[in-house]
Parts: structure tokens; sequence; C-alpha cells
């Protein structure tokens, strides 16, 4: 992971500015109180099934935008382009992985629909200003993820395990942590499962499936939160023909506010 030497500054625009350049880093503590998103772009003739799969699932796939087809730009952000304003891409054919990628430009096709998916690193900024530290922050690290035992509600042609991303929170701060998070449901809300990971089906924490593994400090316990890489594990179980992807931890800077996804409490 490359580091800045304060990344948190960095304005919405200039971090799309340096991915389009070509830098590639994992976006956790960039632009700080600006939302992220990750990114699903699909076939038109498979964006209803990911629109149904969203709905029935909205914990680990809240829809912010979605864009007309072919069009790489986004209401996030002005003059955002989709092609080349994220640090990575995947790129999918018939569910499995054929590129990892900075600029996804050759990839687009015409009939793509772009979903912008909520993301758990927007409400990190509110963690962190209350105090909740962030492991993954502190070490330079991505954000631990995993495939979960647990099945999202099919939709369509549409069907996969719930992905979850895992931030090692102070035992007396994890009720704290959750209020926070779960006043912004549109970037996932509060945790899903905390403590024992083997209640999700996660075997080991060291061994993320996405991300990288984050070292707990004495008295941290394990919490977990519906994530946004939840539809390329339902890409891996659906098999569609062709998609494009964020690749996990590199995410879409918007210029949009966290404080805009804030419900009151």
């Amino acid at each position: 992971m490359k580091t800045f030497e304060n990344p948190a500054a960095i304005t919405p625009a200039h971090a799309r500015a340096l991915f389009r350049a070509g830098t590639a880093s994992p976006t956790t503590g960039w632009a700080a109180g600006y939302t992220q998103t990750n990114l699903i772009a699909v076939p038109e003739d498979w964006a209803d099934d990911l629109m149904a799969f969203c709905r029935q699932n909205p914990k680990p796939c809240p829809v912010l935008d979605v864009s007309a087809p072919g069009d790489p730009g986004s209401v996030l952000a002005d003059g955002a382009d989709l092609r080349t304003d994220l640090p990575r891409y995947r790129i999918w054919e018939d569910g499995q992985l054929v590129d990892e990628t900075a600029d996804a430009t050759e990839y687009w096709r015409g009939d793509l629909v772009a979903f912008s998916i909520g993301c758990s690193f927007t409400f990190e900024t509110a963690l962190a200003a209350s105090g909740v530290p962030l492991r993954h922050v502190e070490q330079g690290r991505n954000v631990s993820m995993y495939v979960t035992n647990k099945q999202c509600r099919p939709a369509g042609r549409l069907h996969g395990p719930l992905v979850v991303s895992m931030r090692p929170i102070p035992a007396g701060l994890v009720d704290y942590a959750a209020r926070i998070s779960g006043a912004m449901p549109a970037v996932h809300g509060g945790p899903v499962h905390f403590g024992n990971p083997k209640a999700l089906g996660i075997a080991d924490l060291g061994a993320p499936d996405f991300g990288d593994p984050v070292h707990p400090e004495p008295g941290d316990v394990p919490v977990f939160w519906a994530c946004g890489v939840t539809p390329q594990a339902a890409l891996m179980a659906s098999r569609p023909p062709f998609a494009i992807t964020h690749a996990p931890g590199h995410m879409f800077v918007t210029d949009r506010r966290d404080t805009e996804y804030r419900v009151a409490g």
C-alpha cells in the first residue's frame, strides 16, 4: 500500500486526478469527510437483476447512483470518469476474474450500467472523529474483508454470500461505534455481528478473502459490517457474461459529504 503524507486532507478531485494518473492505493482514510462508493458495472440486460438484488439486500448493497447505459459519468462527482478515476478495477467474464487494472477504459462497453454502492469507508471519518481507533489505518493497511456463510436473498439471476468488512474495536467502544455507523444506513449502517468470527463461518481472521490482515490490540473485539464487495461474490456465484468492479478497498471518492448520508438520531 503506497503511503501519502496526509491522504485525509486530499480533496476528492485531487484524489481522482491521482488515480487517473496511475496512483494505486486503497482509499481508506482518503479525502476525510467525503463519501466513497463501490462500483459494479454490468450489461444492460443484467441491470434489472442487479437492482432487484440490491433492493433485496440493502444492508450490503445500498445504491447511491445508477448510470445510463454506457455513461461513465456520475451524479456523485462532477466531471468524474468511472473508467479511470478509481485506483484499481477488476474485470470479470462468466464469473471469473480475468484482469485487474488501473484503467478500465479499454474494457468499457456501450451497454454497461454502472451502480455506485455505499461504502463503509464513509463512516470511518465519523468513527475517528469520535475517538474510535481504526487499526487498519494505523497500520497502513487495507481493511479486512471476508466471505461469510450467510446467503443473501436471491433476485433474478443473482445470488451469493454476504461479504463483511472487519474492524477491531476496543470492547468499551463497540456500542458507540455501532451507534455512529448505524446513523448512516446508506453506507451499510451498523454492524451485522461482533465477537466470535466462527458464527459467520470465518475460520481465521488472519486470512481475509479480500484486503489485508489487520492486527488487533489487546482488548479489541472484531466487529463486522456488511460490505459492498458482496456484489462481487454474487458475480462469482451467478456468472454473468461480463462485469467491471472496483478492486476491494479501492473505491470511487465522490464529491458528496458524509453528512449527506447521516440520519437524525
